[in-house]
This record gives C-alpha cells, structure tokens and sequence, in this order.
C-alpha cells in the first residue's frame, strides 16, 4: 500500500537525502582527489629522485671507469709519441666512449690516440679548460675532428709538473637517460650540467645554464663538478584527469550509498521503529464528559508522534501507514507501555473507575498475540483503578471472522467495547445487534452537520434511534459549539467529547483539568 501524502512530506524526507547524498558525494571527491593527489605527487617526486639517482650512477660509473683508465697514462707525458701512441691508441679503443687521449706538455698538445704526434696549444682544442688545476672538467659544443658533436673534456695533471698532464674527451649523448624518463609523461627534459654549461636531452645541444627552463629535480655528484637536472610537472595531465574521474566515479558511488542507506535508515517504516526506540511517541488524554451534567467520565488515550526534525506527525497518517506494513501491533505493544507509566502517575489524582478508553486496529485483534498483549497491558496498569474500554471500527466485524469469540473474551476481562465512527464504514445495523457492544460512537463528521440540512442528517437520527432501542451508551465526537451539544444531550446522547469540553491533553494537563472540575463541582 503506498505512503500516505502527509507521512510521506513529514518522514521520508526524499529531498534533504537527495541533499545530504549529495554533500557526502561532494566532500568525499574532495578528500578523495586531495589525499589522491597528495600520495601521487608523493610517489612522482620518489620517482623523479629514482632517476635522477640512477642516472647519476651510471655517469658516475663511467667517470670512475675513465679516471682509472688514464690514471696509469700520466707517466707517458715524459715520453716521446712514437714510443706511447699504439699505447694510446688501444686504450682509447678499449675504453669505449673516449673519443680521444691527449699527451699534453707544458701546454701544448704533443700526441693523440687519433692522430698519432701533433702540436698544438690546448687552449684551441678546449680554450675553457685550466690547465694549472689537478683535474678540470668541461662540456664542449664539439672538437676539431667532430665540430658539432658534444664532447666532455677530462683535464688530469701530473704531479709536480706545469701544465702538463693528460687531457681527454668523450663523446657524450643524453639518450640512455631520456629513455628512463620517456616513461614518465610529466617529465618533458633533462639536462647535464657541467660548470656553466649543459647539454639538453632530445636535442643533445650544448647551452649555457642561464638559457635552462626551470628545473623540476636535481641532483649534483662526481665532487660537484657535475648535476642532472629534470624539467617538467611532478604530475602530469593524466594523472589529474584519472584522479579527478577517479574521484566523480567514486564520490558519485558513496552519494548513492549514502542515499541508499537514508532512504532505508529513514524510512517510515525505519522512522516508526526508531520513534518508538528512542522515546518519540508519547500519549495524550481527551477528556469524555457525561452530557447531563458535563462532569468528567473518563478519556481517550491518543497516540501522538513528535519527530525530532518534523514536528508532529498527524496520526492518520502514520497510524494507517502502520496498519500498511504490519507495524501497528508493536506501535499498540508501545501504546500500551506509555498509558501504562502515565496511569501510575495519573492515578492518584483522577478518580477510581475512570474510562481509559483507547482505539485498537482489526489487525492486532486477529493477531495471536493480542489476549497476551491485553493482558500483560492490564497487569502493568494500576489494579482496580481505572474502567477500559476498547473502541473498534466496523472493518472488524467484516474482516475478523472469529469476532463474537473476541468481544465475549475482553467482556470475560471485563474490558467494555465501543465501535468506533458508526455508520462511516459499511452501516452494517445487523452488527449492532449481533454483538454485545457496549458504547456507540458518533463519528465528528455526522456531529458536524447538526443543524444544517445535508444527507447525513437521517443518517444521525436514526443511528441514535437505533441506539436507544438497543440501550447503548452513546458517545459524540469532534463537539465545538454548545448548539451541537444541546442538540446531541436533546436526543439521548450519554457523553460528550470535544473541543468544547478539552483539547487532548498531556498528564500532568488532565491531572490539572480534573481537579478543577472537581473542584467547580463541589
């Protein structure tokens, strides 16, 4: 059976969920994206380190390898280049990467593993280097046999001796190290730099340091004398674009789960059970008075439901979605318990033999558990104090087969009954005969229309004809004015209960509300 319009406004609450899914979606995507990116831009600058490091190690490996390589040589400035060239030669063959190995003596150029015997100023083949330091390293555009070729040029001095020592160069190509940081999409180039020049990646052209873009990473070795440099992003547009979706999908997953679990945490059905859980429901008390002299007789226990963020939830609204989806016996089970603690409170003010009448759904009486929930109900209740009375509708002489053996048992219990909005229903009469009620109560609908002309008004007198014939106590509901009453007193009607007489009150109101009529009556 669908929701009521009313409880589906007051408890289902579809457009703050929608809201709240969507809050939770949009704070999750920005603590997704922001710890996302924070780890992968973590994980990139490791990365960048990695291959800064490896490729400083291979260089580095390289460097020590020709060092050792010509550490040996450095005698043979003492000698003539007839007697050392094949030497030369095959040493530069077997090194790999020397392009080629210079005797240099006091300045001057003397013998090449290339050429053989030669003499020319160092200054024309590599004009930047310093021959009167121990070891000198510069990056060179190219040398006299390979003018557009970079080379590295390694400046090692003997001992003791001035301007004289070994000068070499090496061929020297950044593509081994590219192919590392082609993996790495953010990394757009790197460079080795070597005093103030350097030679960029993809192009292998030499460059003074100024002309660099700005470096990504760096890292310096080889006694400072040398650096590689990365130049880039730490995170590259698909890493932003992966995350970014990364986050939509996901926050888009949690705002439906979110959504998902507050529909069910909050719907009616949930929120009822909840209610009763955490202390939502509590009791009011319409007061009945006789309709000859207007004294209290007794009340009607009305089960009133206060959400915590929508207010008062209107009872035939929830009370009839209960009845929908089988929550009305544990809703009457919780009715039962709060009439119960406020009887105890109520009692020793109202007087013994009061009517606590309360309404009863067809539903928990063709239950199993309705005679035990009846009597663990009246066992709670203050003994002997209060007189109760059961209003049922005409819904369950038609549904309840087994109804006569129902009524005879709560008489048995001495529980009067009184069926309930008489003549709204099926108007079947033939059920006021068939069973033993004991009240008849006038719907506020038939008390509405006293004195105006409309359909319902036969309608009226012949369900208090019919009353009176068969000595049934009678009952009118929703009476506002006092023409209404006198009316309704004018035709035989035994009690009375309106807003004329008392709204529905809390405890501690009806308590107050009995003493005063007490008190005027005496």
């Amino acid at each position: 059976m669908p929701l009521s319009g009313t409880l589906k406004r007051h408890a289902t609450y579809s457009r703050r969920i929608a809201w709240s899914s969507v809050i939770v979606g949009a704070v999750f995507f920005l603590l997704f994206v922001t710890v996302l990116l924070t780890m992968t831009w973590q994980k990139r600058v490791q990365q960048h380190t990695l291959l800064l490091s490896h490729s400083r190690d291979d260089l580095q490996q390289v460097m020590t390898t020709l060092v050792n390589t010509l550490y040996p040589l450095q005698q043979y400035t003492q000698l003539e280049c007839n007697s050392v060239g094949r030497e030369l030669t095959s040493r530069a063959a077997f090194a790999g990467n020397i392009r080629a190995i210079l005797l240099v003596r006091h300045g001057n150029a003397y013998c090449s593993s290339a050429t053989g015997a030669f003499l020319l100023p160092v200054g024309d083949i590599s004009p930047e280097s310093e021959l009167e330091r121990d070891s000198d390293l510069r990056l060179m555009e190219g040398t006299p046999l390979q003018p557009k070729k970079p080379a590295l040029v390694l400046w090692m001095k003997n001992p003791g001796n001035e301007e004289t020592g070994i000068l070499t160069t090496m061929n020297l190509s950044l593509t081994p190290y590219q192919l590392l940081a082609s993996y790495h999409p953010e990394i757009t180039g790197m460079a080795l730099i070597v005093g103030d020049r350097a030679i960029l990646s993809g192009s292998n052209q030499v460059v003074h340091v100024s002309d660099l873009p700005p470096s990504l990473a760096s890292i310096t070795f080889n006694q400072g004398t040398m650096q590689f440099v990365l130049f880039g992003s730490t995170l590259a547009a698909p890493d932003y674009h992966l995350i970014v979706l990364s986050g939509m999908l996901f926050s888009l997953l949690v705002g439906g789960a979110c959504w998902l679990l507050l529909t069910i945490h909050q719907h009616p059905s949930k929120e009822i059970m909840q209610g009763i859980k955490r202390g939502q429901f509590h009791v009011e008390y319409q007061p009945l008075v006789t309709a000859q002299d207007g004294k209290p007789y007794g009340v009607e226990a009305l089960l009133r439901w206060t959400h915590p963020s929508e207010g008062m939830i209107p009872p035939d609204a929830f009370i009839s979605y209960a009845e929908a989806q089988n929550l009305i016996i544990p809703l009457t089970r919780h009715l039962f318990k709060l009439v119960a603690r406020d009887a105890h409170e109520m009692c020793h003010q109202l007087p013994r033999g009061t009517r606590m009448g309360l309404n009863l759904s067809p539903l928990h009486l063709a239950s199993d558990s309705f005679r035990r929930d009846v009597q663990d109900w009246i066992a709670d209740m203050p003994p002997n104090h209060f007189n109760y009375v059961f209003e049922i509708t005409e819904r369950t002489m038609v549904k309840e087969k087994n109804a006569g053996e129902i009524f005879a048992w709560l008489h048995d219990n001495d529980i009067k009954i009184a069926i309930d909005d008489f003549g709204t229903g099926h108007s079947a009469l033939i059920y006021l005969e068939k069973y033993p009620f004991d009240y008849l109560k006038i719907d506020r609908g038939f008390v509405q229309s006293i004195g105006t002309e409309t359909v319902t008004s036969p309608v009226l007198d012949a369900v208090l004809l019919l009353a009176r014939k068969l000595n049934l106590k009678t009952v009118a509901e929703g009476v506002e004015t006092g023409d209404q009453a006198a009316w309704l007193v004018n035709r035989g009607v035994t009690h009375l209960q309106g807003y004329l007489f008392s709204r529905p009150l809390k405890p501690e109101n009806l308590v107050n509300y009995y003493q005063q009529q007490l008190a005027a009556a005496g």
